[in-house]
């Protein structure tokens, strides 16, 4: 097994609405209790877990897009 690094997520070149992204941590959620009924290795609950936290960085990003202003956006971009 590879040691764990500190990860970091870029956006997508295609962005992904706020209900896609949803729809997408609906998936991987029970993707997740199944995996866990399971009783799956570590390795695949980890990168389920590693999707989970991409899917809701991803999601909180769309938010912004959605909700703050403008200007707020392009600030926190730089």
């Amino acid at each position: 097994m590879t040691p764990l690094r500190p990860i970091r997520f870029r956006r997508s070149r295609t962005a992904k609405t706020v209900e896609s992204l949803t729809d997408v941590l609906s998936a991987l959620t029970v993707e997740r209790q199944e995996l866990r009924a399971s009783d799956a290795g570590s390795v695949k609950l980890e990168r389920n877990r590693l999707a989970i936290a991409r899917a809701q960085w991803e999601l909180s990003y769309a938010l912004i897009e959605r909700h703050a202003p403008a200007e707020a956006v392009a600030q926190s971009a730089a």
